[in-house]
């Protein structure tokens, strides 16, 4: 089970989660975020990933960034993947493509509900709740319909208490949190990110 520890901000954390048995960090860059990082904060996030060296993938995460400016930051900054969150149409990716080959897609049935893996030519899709970051679980019953393929992740309302069970019961390639693992908005647990990963993969 592929798992992304998202909302990340300094190199103590990251370097965690990683131990921890993580596939994959999130940096956010939204101001209106409490998890928002600054260029300085991700840089020391992609650092801290470089130097575990067991291929973490690192993505950048934007939702109202220019998606030429969010792919130009990531590159710069050295992250592996650019994940747009939100109202993006195919152009965008398409855009953002050429700058970084590595583009993740993250929206919700409730924005897109015939979504289907793929349509915009990401590599990856995340299927979030309708209030990303929120914390606030889903219907699950919305995936019955959609045609998502075998590598999706699951987002929204996951924690250590609900991660096995959401996982059994709609099958995602992968998992990712933020808020589930935090003891306060923006301030991750290592304890809940431990306990997050082991459920996810019992």
């Amino acid at each position: 089970m592929y798992v992304k520890i998202c909302g990340l901000r300094d190199a103590r954390m990251a370097e965690y989660a990683i131990v921890a048995g993580a596939d994959a960090l999130g940096v956010v860059m939204s101001p209106r975020s409490p998890r928002h990082a600054t260029p300085a904060q991700a840089a020391e996030v992609v650092a801290a990933a470089r130097a575990a060296d067991r291929g973490v993938d690192v993505a950048l995460v934007v939702n109202r960034m220019d998606a030429v400016a969010a792919a130009e930051t990531a590159k710069e900054l050295g992250f592996d993947v650019l994940q747009l969150h939100g109202a993006y149409g195919a152009d965008d990716f398409a855009a953002a493509r050429e700058i970084l080959p590595r583009v993740w897609r993250a929206t919700s049935l409730a924005q897109f509900p015939a979504l289907r893996a793929g349509d915009f030519g990401e590599e990856r899709l995340l299927v979030d709740g309708a209030s990303p970051g929120s914390g606030e679980a889903w219907d699950l019953s919305l995936i019955a319909g959609a045609q998502l393929g075998d590598q999706w992740l699951l987002a929204g309302g996951l924690d250590p208490g609900n991660v096995a069970q959401a996982i059994a019961s709609v099958h995602p390639g992968g998992v990712d949190v933020s808020s589930g693992v935090e003891r306060a908005p923006g301030e991750k647990d290592p304890e809940l990110i431990t306990r997050f990963i082991r459920a996810a993969r019992a």
